[in-house]
């Protein structure tokens, strides 16, 4: 290679790099300002007729929702996404999400809609699971396919790294506004539509760097080699299945704890004004932003290790991390002060950032190039339904049932060893072509159980 195209080559995996920061960071921060908003003030806005308990319930249950529909935006992208590609998908899913969390920031709320009011939150709700379904996979296919193979850890931490920078600034604008904009009542009254409105300006950023990206290579050799499958999901499940459970179930176990924060429950249990904790808004949020900083260090951290180590053994570090601090998470939380809050935060980060950081490489790397995108956005879809679709609603209500936040760390070590059992069973690839050339070794060994031969997986490849 020349030093002109090597140059050309760093320059572009620099681009796409940040074009998939920029874009993802962007999806996940009007995902999380509204995940915050349920935990703190939706409750009153749109289901108060049912009272602070069941409206609290409702509430979680809305953020909820929208996982539920995040496997149709994983069917839909996936399906374009091998078909007519990854950048196109990009583009699209990041105007339907921007475009939804705008229209919430000008909801009615039911004290002068009615019923309306929560339908419509709803609705642009699911919107929000169908855009979140299908942005993850097209991002990280485009970091991960563009990078050299010893580097495709780091590479694929990039679009990673967009989620914890998303709830930073989502924690961060709703801190200004809880405590400096709009403190108090007004907060309850306009003060939350604003993070919501200011999503305008970062699709306008996204958008602008994502349509400067160019198209993953993998993707112009198959469509170049016309090797795209009608219909690529019927292909991922019946010769792929395995894997579809296996990498949704890793995902499960670090997204049930992960959305113990970012799914507003930690917030809410926090600042429960009739609860044992009793902390302010503005601190409690200045502590999720700092969750946020150390979840985005650990997350970077595990993508470097993931190409020194393996992505495996880092996801086994991180789960047992996990393990370790799902009890003390809350014991540290129950004392009430601030100190131990921002402390039981920075330990919790530590496994949540190992167990995330790796995900987009070995995702990539245990799916055949022709059913890739279909494979890592519907494995994800369904590791988010299990995991963190219903784990504040979970955790609200084994609360409410036992009285004790206990339950509430056994739930969550329950779900970390079935990652971890996942993590045993999957093989790491660190290496391996990921271009549709190679899909005769793409199709076999990505379990420790499947001992078939490359020879074999091109006999698969054209059944």
């Amino acid at each position: 290679m020349s030093t002109h195209s090597f140059a050309d080559t760093r320059r572009t995996q620099r681009r796409v790099a940040m074009a998939t920061l920029i874009g993802t960071t962007v999806e996940w921060y009007d995902y999380f300002i509204y995940a915050t908003a349920a935990g703190l003030v939706f409750a009153q806005l749109f289901f108060e007729p049912a009272g602070p308990q069941i409206g609290l319930l409702l509430s979680f249950a809305s953020v909820g929702i929208s996982f539920l529909f995040r496997p149709l935006g994983a069917f839909l992208a996936g399906h374009y996404g091998d078909r007519i590609g990854r950048r196109a998908m990009l583009v699209l899913t990041l105007l339907l999400m921007g475009g939804c969390t705008t229209l919430i920031g000008l909801l009615p709320t039911y004290a002068t809609a009615g019923v309306l009011a929560p339908v419509l939150l709803l609705i642009l709700r699911i919107l929000q699971g169908v855009s979140a379904g299908g942005e993850w996979g097209g991002a990280v296919l485009m970091a991960v396919e563009h990078a050299p193979a010893d580097k495709r850890g780091r590479a694929g931490s990039f679009p990673q790294l967009g989620v914890p920078l998303g709830l930073l600034i989502a924690s961060g604008v709703m801190a200004l506004m809880t405590g400096v904009i709009a403190p108090g009542d007004a907060f309850l009254e306009w003060g939350w539509r604003i993070p919501f409105l200011l999503s305008v300006v970062l699709i306008g950023v996204g958008y602008f760097v994502r349509r400067a990206v160019e198209e993953s290579p993998v993707f112009l050799e198959i469509a170049e080699m016309k090797q795209q499958p009608k219909v690529p999901i019927i292909e991922l499940f019946r010769k792929h299945w395995r894997l579809v459970v296996l990498a949704a179930l890793i995902f499960a176990g670090n997204n049930a704890a992960g959305y113990m924060a970012t799914g507003g429950f930690i917030p809410s249990y926090a600042t429960n004004p009739d609860g044992i904790v009793g902390l302010e808004r503005t601190p409690v949020l200045l502590a999720m932003t700092f969750a946020a900083a150390t979840w985005l260090i650990f997350t970077a951290l595990a993508g470097g290790m993931a190409d020194k180590y393996g992505r495996k053994r880092t996801y086994v570090i991180g789960f047992i991390a996990q393990a370790l601090t799902v009890f003390p998470l809350f014991l540290l939380i129950n004392t009430g002060q601030l100190w131990a809050l921002f402390l039981a935060l920075f330990l919790f980060t530590f496994g949540l950032g190992l167990t995330y950081g790796p995900q987009a490489a070995w995702y990539s790397e245990i799916f055949p190039a022709s059913v890739r995108f279909s494979g890592v956005s519907i494995s994800y879809a369904i590791g988010a339904i299990i995991g963190g679709a219903f784990a504040p609603t979970i955790a609200q209500a084994l609360l409410q049932a036992t009285g004790t936040s206990l339950a509430i760390s056994g739930y969550l070590l329950l779900m970390t060893l079935i990652g971890l059992a996942a993590v045993i069973i999957l093989k790491d690839r660190p290496g391996i072509n990921l271009s549709v050339t190679n899909q005769a070794e793409q199709e076999v060994g990505a379990t420790i159980f499947d001992k078939r031969t490359p020879a074999e997986g091109a006999a698969s490849a054209k059944a």
